[in-house]
């Protein structure tokens, strides 16, 4: 996959990131058919992109098995 510049996208904090400052996952909207998502406490290691079905995917699967 080629390089993807995501200095100008706006991030926001996963509502499945807890409240508490600890687990937080960041995702950008905005990019077509791709999902950037990042730790919030480590922005400058980088983000991983998915493809936004696979990230669907995995979405509907937390919703699945989190209480």
């Amino acid at each position: 996959m080629r390089g993807i510049d995501l200095s100008n996208v706006t991030w926001r904090k996963s509502s499945y990131s807890n409240s508490d400052g600890g687990q937080c996952v960041e995702v950008a909207d905005g990019i077509p058919a791709l999902v950037p998502v990042r730790d919030s406490k480590a922005p400058a290691r980088g983000a991983l992109v998915f493809r936004e079905a696979a990230w669907a995917a995995f979405v509907n699967g937390v919703k699945r098995h989190v209480p």
